[in-house]
């Protein structure tokens, strides 16, 4: 450690009342950039009425703000240890809020994509900023791991309350509620954060490779993008070509990396089997919770016919279970290890996702709450291990870049969840009928056909049956992995 950064740590309101101040303006953050992954599964039905974006447009309003998320994490992480976590976090914030604005008020759905993907790119400043910004502080080890436990618990437990926030919305206000949220939390982080929170940057790591950054944006972008085109509309010359680019970069860029003394992604953390573990896991679990997430929203809305108050409502079992197991993770890690911990969540979640096979057009609300209520005491334990293995798995002035890894896998978990297992329930809805693109827009267009709109429900559920098997048969795999790889 250099004399300033030995400097930054004595002067930094560590282990205080001031310390957890900190954690708590970080939380804020945190629960914004979880929250608005999903606060959209309750907004789609009536935003698809006012702003009638095409089914491509649709799946673009949801899935670009977690593509861009997912392809900047790493370069924000390691771009906030060299000028400085706090500067990063507060930019951040403000492209957030002004992307929020116009989220908000945005008159088609291109103005809306663009401004979902401004927010992924102010989003992805925030996440690891924050959680890398827990080691500066908290120093000590046990408080480190009890207030990532607590980072956790909002990160995960966004994501479930987001649908459920979202509904409480709209049942006063508008769609473009869902985003207005966000400006008095972000004023309140830019008002107290330059001054409860301790600034920390690197002098270690040396200049951030740009190169490394082009190659690793470049290469991540593409192959999503192609990923998702396949498996919603099928192989095709242009999906194939974008894809084999995305790949070819991304060979490129874990080239450069080898070579560099000072990697943008440092490969050598994932010879270390708990690491690696723990970011198979958070991809795993965040598709299938994504998947899940957003197929029961649209069933409890579309299928039983509940409001977007209602069905958020049957959320808050879910919501609970993930925010506390989130908070005991780190405890349960430590008593049962962190290898059985992780298999021990991975089923759990997995169980919930099958139990979803017991909800049918007519009934099965009881399956849908016991279901969703176990698999979030997995996720609950699976998430707060992750974060807790990327921080702890290198030295403060590096974690930044690490904590930008594992968040990584956590947005493309969510972005492949929508556009896999997302697309899978659309495949399966389609081959049931002459449908619409959507559930939603079948029922707008049926001009009142019973038969036509029963049907059409049935092939939905069938489709959300099968989308959540195979993310069931996803976390039993990584379960297995996690139980069965070797220990060095």
């Amino acid at each position: 450690m250099t004399q300033v950064e030995a400097a930054r740590v004595a002067t930094a309101p560590t282990g205080s009342r001031r310390a957890w101040l900190g954690l708590a303006v970080l939380l804020l953050p945190v629960l914004l950039v979880s929250m608005d992954i999903s606060v959209l599964f309750l907004a789609m039905p009536t935003l698809t009425l006012d702003l009638d974006p095409s089914a491509a447009q649709q799946l673009w309003i949801l899935d670009i703000y977690g593509f861009l998320i997912a392809g900047l994490l790493i370069t924000m992480g390691n771009l906030g240890d060299r000028i400085g976590r706090r500067n990063i976090l507060l930019a951040g914030a403000s492209v957030f809020g002004i992307a929020s604005v116009v989220a908000a008020f945005a008159p088609n759905a291109v103005v809306l994509i663009i401004a979902r993907a401004l927010m992924g790119m102010g989003g992805a400043t925030l996440l690891p900023s924050s959680l890398a910004l827990i080691s500066s502080l908290f120093p000590n080890a046990r408080e480190r791991a009890a207030a990532i436990g607590v980072w956790t618990a909002f990160f995960a437990g966004g994501s479930a309350v987001g649908p459920v926030l979202g509904g409480l919305l709209l049942h006063h206000f508008w769609w473009g509620s869902v985003f207005l949220i966000n400006i008095p939390v972000l004023l309140i982080l830019l008002a107290f954060g330059p001054f409860v929170l301790p600034e920390h940057r690197s002098g270690v790591v040396g200049p951030l490779d740009i190169p490394s950054v082009l190659l690793s944006i470049g290469g991540i972008l593409p192959a999503v993008y192609a990923v998702k085109q396949i498996a919603a509309e099928g192989f095709d010359i242009a999906s194939i070509g974008i894809g084999l680019v995305g790949v070819v970069l991304l060979a490129v860029f874990v080239r450069r990396q080898r070579q560099l003394a000072e990697p943008l992604l440092d490969l050598r953390l994932f010879r270390r089997v708990q690491f690696t573990v723990a970011i198979g896991s958070s991809l795993v679990g965040m598709m299938s919770l994504a998947a899940m997430s957003y197929l029961t929203s649209v069933y409890l809305q579309s299928v039983t016919g509940r409001e977007p108050l209602a069905a958020a409502l049957f959320g808050i079992p879910m919501a609970i279970a993930v925010f506390v197991c989130s908070m005991g993770g780190a405890r349960i890690g430590h008593k049962l290890g962190v290898r059985s911990t992780f298999v021990l969540a991975l089923l759990a979640a997995a169980v919930g996702n099958v139990m979803l096979i017991g909800v049918g057009v007519d009934g099965g609300i009881a399956w849908y709450l016991a279901g969703s209520t176990i698999a979030g005491i997995g996720y609950g334990l699976a998430f707060t291990l992750v974060s807790d293995v990327a921080v702890s798995s290198v030295p403060p002035e590096r974690a930044g870049s690490a904590v930008g890894i594992s968040e990584t896998s956590f947005e493309l978990g969510n972005a492949l969840g929508l556009a896999l297992l997302g697309s899978i329930a659309a495949l399966v809805f389609r081959s049931g009928g002459a449908y619409a693109d959507t559930l939603g827009e079948t029922i707008q267009h049926a001009d009142g056909n019973t038969a036509l709109i029963d049907s059409a429900r049935e092939s939905f559920v069938s489709g959300m049956h099968i989308a959540t098997s195979v993310g069931a048969v996803l976390l039993v795999a990584m379960a297995a992995v996690a139980a069965f790889a070797p220990r060095r």
